[in-house]
């Protein structure tokens, strides 16, 4: 069901857009649109345990400057939750959701900005490689490649990321565990280890995240996300490699100092392997946690302000 939020100005609209059928998925979203505007298309995708929601301190200060489209993606807040067949939740067509919705709302053909994180950026890298003539720059956060984080031998990885394991088991093992306590684990996910940083987050982003955690298709569909980033994804970046399918357009990566991500890859050269060569990649460490466009927004704004010129 769509949601209305407090958290955006009133210019913002909400969009519906059916991006497949046989199974039917819609793709829900607000958007920033003034038609008599010529401002480029900035599109805005979110990660794990969240939705749309997650943008609502960055979205407001980029109004004058892109017509903005903010979706939940597929599986998460108020889109379709195509169930049982972890197949639908391959990057793949989560990336052709992206396109969809975006020649729907008057941008068919058009190159378009787009600013990922978590599984939004996953999907972002998608987009870079299965539609490089429709993406101008991308700017990713908190991310390396699926198949370079799975790969990771290190045990801090799996502590920190215990999710990535967890959520993949076969259904309904983790469904049923998360729906025994979905605001605990809410709370647990964007909190970390120390409660006080509940406060960080905006208390109604977090009920609606928690909301949605109630939901136990959410739930499901989110779990369906993780299952196909442990296999459809890695096959389709194998593949992708062998097919020598890189990044063929300039991206900015911001990885967080207290993020996991940070610590343990070597962005830059993990990034430049699946870029083709002279493709320009920068990585930044930025002061902050892995939930970035909530804890430093303005550090966003300043490199999309920045970047996508």
């Amino acid at each position: 069901m769509a949601t209305t939020s407090t958290l955006f100005p009133s210019s913002f609209t909400p969009f519906t857009v059916q991006t497949q059928s046989s199974p039917d998925v819609s793709i829900y979203g607000i958007r920033s649109y003034d038609p008599s505007s010529s401002l480029p298309p900035l599109l805005l995708l979110h990660g794990y345990p969240q939705t749309h929601h997650i943008w609502h301190l960055v979205a407001p200060q980029l109004t004058s400057h892109f017509s903005l489209v903010i979706m939940d993606i597929r599986g998460y807040g108020a889109s379709s939750k195509p169930a049982n067949n972890t197949a639908l939740y391959a990057k793949s067509h989560m990336a052709n959701d992206c396109i969809a919705v975006m020649d729907a709302l008057s941008y068919a053909n058009q190159p378009f900005y787009v600013c990922g994180h978590d599984r939004g950026a996953h999907i972002a890298h998608k987009l870079l490689v299965d539609h490089p003539t429709r993406i101008r720059k991308a700017i990713l956060l908190d991310i390396c490649p699926t198949l370079a984080m799975y790969n990771c031998t290190s045990l801090e990885f799996p502590k920190a990321y215990f999710h990535w394991y967890f959520l993949i088991q076969k259904s309904p093992l983790p469904e049923t565990l998360i729906s025994g306590a979905p605001r605990q684990v809410i709370e647990a996910f964007v909190s970390g280890v120390n409660p006080d940083n509940l406060a960080m987050f905006h208390k109604e982003a977090r009920e609606e995240y928690i909301k949605c955690m109630e939901d136990k298709d959410y739930v499901h569909a989110t779990c369906q996300d993780y299952r196909a980033g442990a296999t459809h994804d890695l096959d389709e970046q194998k593949d992708d490699l062998a097919k020598g399918k890189l990044i063929q357009t300039p991206i900015r990566v911001l990885l967080a100092k207290d993020g996991i991500v940070s610590r343990l890859f070597d962005g830059k050269e993990e990034w430049a392997k699946v870029t083709a060569e002279g493709v320009p990649v920068e990585v930044e460490d930025v002061n902050s946690g892995h939930f970035i466009p909530e804890l430093i927004p303005d550090v966003v704004v300043s490199n999309i302000l920045d970047f996508f010129q």
